[in-house]
């Protein structure tokens, strides 16, 4: 994963926004709950995301001590050494015992395309409050790929992408997909009769409702929500978004937001990351070929019994390429 920046755009917040987090990270109060020094230092901030996205983080509960008192059901923090704590949490991770990550929580606040949303939506086990656009008007921004992440339709794949576009042709392609957006959220303030700032564009006529002058504004704009979830739901997440397979504009959430991760748990992270990231998970049929070609069998798809897309996968995941 990337490293993390916790360096503010200036379109990313206004000024409202920005001094609301100013003040906030003065604020300095005596608690007897564990806390994540490193964590600490990032909160409140808002860690860019594309080109007008963040992810902040707005309160935590827990640490990995708190994955250990759960699994041991001990009183206060217990008295084991930090690389016992580290072998108990690498056991619960490796053998799937999720209830102790469940101790662990997390609130966010991210801001992010609409269609990156209805994507992240699909994880229903949090609890999200998201912008209203029938109560306040949506900014005016939209985002705009760069140009070498804009690519051709995936010939092997229905939902992602392929090759990347010519510089000259992605350019184009961009210029059209800015042109709609400004068009659609200028009709957006005509409808509303109103700007994003509250002054009214024409005295003489009412605006359109804006739970509906809303339904016209593309994919590409801006929505924001507090997301809270616990640990374990949140490494499942990072676990299929942060995944080269997934879609690049969420990857880049999932990436920063396995950066805050590492600050707040770093064993449990790093459990994570050795046997769920970084691993790979075996079929029976997957262990017997491993099992065979240990012995020194020479072993094919053929009499394998796995069919081919088996094959290729686990062939990939044992560095054998697409054999």
């Amino acid at each position: 994963m990337r490293g993390m920046s916790t360096e503010t755009a200036p379109q990313r917040l206004n000024a409202e926004q920005r001094a609301e987090i100013d003040a906030l990270r003065a604020q300095r109060a005596e608690t007897r709950r564990p806390t994540v020094p490193a964590l600490e230092e990032a909160l409140y901030q808002a860690m860019p995301v594309l080109d007008h996205g963040f992810v902040r983080v707005v309160d935590y509960m827990g640490d990995d001590a708190a994955i250990v008192q759960a699994a041991r059901v001990s009183y206060g923090r217990g008295t084991k050494q930090s690389r016992q704590d580290a072998g108990l949490i690498r056991y619960l991770m490796r053998h799937a015992h999720t209830t102790p990550f469940e101790m662990c929580e997390i609130k966010l606040h991210v801001k992010l395309p609409i269609f990156v949303a209805r994507q992240w939506i699909r994880h229903r086990t949090a609890n999200v409050n998201e912008y209203s656009a029938r109560y306040s008007i949506l900014d005016r921004e939209f985002y705009l790929p760069e140009p070498d992440r804009v690519a051709a339709q995936s010939a092997a794949n229905r939902q992602g992408r392929g090759e990347p576009l010519h510089h000259a042709e992605a350019r184009g392609l961009l210029d059209l997909l800015r042109e709609d957006a400004e068009r659609a959220y200028d009709h957006y303030e005509h409808m509303l009769n109103e700007r994003q700032d509250g002054a009214v564009i024409d005295p003489s006529r009412t605006g359109l409702s804006r739970e509906l002058a809303r339904i016209g504004l593309p994919l590409s704009a801006y929505t924001q929500w507090y997301w809270k979830t616990d640990l374990h739901n949140l490494l499942r997440f990072i676990e299929l978004r942060a995944d080269p397979h997934a879609q690049y504009e969420i990857r880049a959430y999932a990436e920063v937001i396995a950066d805050v991760v590492r600050l707040w748990v770093p064993l449990a992270y790093d459990a994570f990351a050795d046997y769920r990231a970084g691993g790979a998970r075996l079929s029976a049929k997957g262990l017997a070929v491993v099992k065979r070609l240990l012995a020194g069998e020479a072993v094919t798809q053929e009499d394998s019994g796995m069919s081919r897309a088996e094959w290729r996968e686990l062939m990939q995941a044992l560095g054998r390429g697409e054999a």
